[in-house]
């Protein structure tokens, strides 16, 4: 695991940052978080990062699904543990897939994604080739 969480950072933009998460149980889970220092609830967002969030979400949508094929996704911005404006997407697969030589099984499937295993790793070194996927992936849908 990263000491960094800059080193998860895949994107940054105007108002907003995407970072990868560093549990990766359903692969290819990042969030968006706030740029806006006291950004906390999301239906305070500005009428630019709204436009942001959807333009970058949807585009960051394009990229994970262009490279693990999710069968849907889950969208969660609870701010329990850390009370700053961010939304998880939580890629779902109903059969297991396999990055790297690492298979990603969703035990959770057709079920709400927590509880999860929260203990659930994977190499930094993997962790860091999911990110630059995403990143790259990202870089042909016109992002990073």
């Amino acid at each position: 695991m990263p000491e960094d969480y800059n080193l998860l950072q895949i994107h940054e933009g105007d108002n907003w940052e995407v970072f990868l998460h560093e549990n990766q149980y359903f692969l290819g889970r990042v969030y968006l978080w706030a740029k806006r220092t006291d950004a906390s609830d999301l239906m305070d967002m500005t009428q630019a990062e709204q436009q942001e969030f959807f333009d970058l979400g949807s585009r960051v949508k394009e990229a994970l699904t262009s490279l693990f094929q999710p069968d849907l996704f889950n969208y969660a911005a609870l701010s329990n543990n850390s009370p700053h404006l961010h939304v998880h997407f939580i890629p779902r697969y109903k059969t297991s897939r396999e990055f790297a030589g690492q298979e990603f099984k969703d035990e959770r499937w057709g079920k709400n994604y927590a509880p999860y295993d929260y203990d659930f790793k994977i190499s930094e070194d993997k962790l860091l080739q999911v990110r630059d996927a995403i990143r790259k992936e990202m870089e042909k849908h016109g992002i990073c």
